[in-house]
């Protein structure tokens, strides 16, 4: 199946370009064979080589080539934002775990823009009851050092970035151990990478996403097995 995907196109580039330069429905309308070319065909291509790569990490993965699948909509909700622009600027992909689609398990990260490449693995922010569950499972033995086992193996596989440290005090009622203590200033998980936005159309891109996301998967691993 990667065979079949090998880098995105330079549709792609100019796409993302364009629409973050002239961000209307007018654009996007006259453009919107472009967006076909650039955006939704080559975003199934990429979905679909990198299933059985995903699946090679983490078998039960969910990775579904389509538009609000795997695929992220260009769409934006204006509704409650200040920012009324009517697309966003960059193509997202989601690889989820669990029957239901969503951003309360684990899963697998990509964003695309002009210039960067971002992706990672994890949960970006958890909700209530996964966040009191997150800080047992620091404080607890067992759980708190293979967390730190976790974050150890990512660190040395490469440069990543361990987010989601938002809290500036420990929440009241916990207490960690002094090596994992810092942890209970986060309020998500996640291990992330960002590349120059070039790789995206480079021969082997699927391949190399795959390699990043199995040096951050221990991160999601450790969420799938203790939350």
């Amino acid at each position: 199946m990667s065979a079949a995907f090998d880098q995105f196109p330079d549709a792609t580039r100019q796409f993302l370009s364009g629409i973050a330069a002239n961000n209307e429905k007018a654009w996007f309308e006259e453009n919107r064979p472009l967006y076909e070319a650039g955006y939704v065909e080559p975003g199934k291509l990429f979905v679909s080589a990198m299933a059985p790569l995903l699946r090679g990490i983490s078998p039960d993965v969910h990775a579904e080539p389509r538009v609000n699948g795997s695929i992220m909509r260009i769409n934006r909700d204006v509704r409650f934002s200040k920012d009324k622009r009517p697309y966003k600027t960059h193509l997202d992909f989601w690889f989820w775990h669990g029957e239901k689609k969503g951003w309360n398990t684990p899963g697998f990260y990509l964003r695309i823009t002009p210039e960067q490449v971002f992706l990672g693995t994890g949960m970006h922010q958890f909700d209530k009851d996964t966040l009191d569950s997150f800080r047992h499972a620091i404080v607890l033995p067992r759980s708190g050092k293979a967390l730190q086992a976790a974050i150890a193996k990512v660190r040395a596989a490469g440069d990543y970035d361990i987010g989601e440290k938002t809290r500036k005090k420990p929440p009241r009622g916990f207490e960690a151990e002094p090596e994992r203590a810092e942890y209970l200033l986060y309020e998500g998980l996640t291990a992330t990478i960002t590349l120059p936005g070039a790789v995206a159309y480079e021969p082997g891109f699927a391949d190399l996403c795959a390699t990043h996301f199995a040096a951050t998967w221990p991160i999601g691993q450790w969420l799938l097995a203790e939350l």
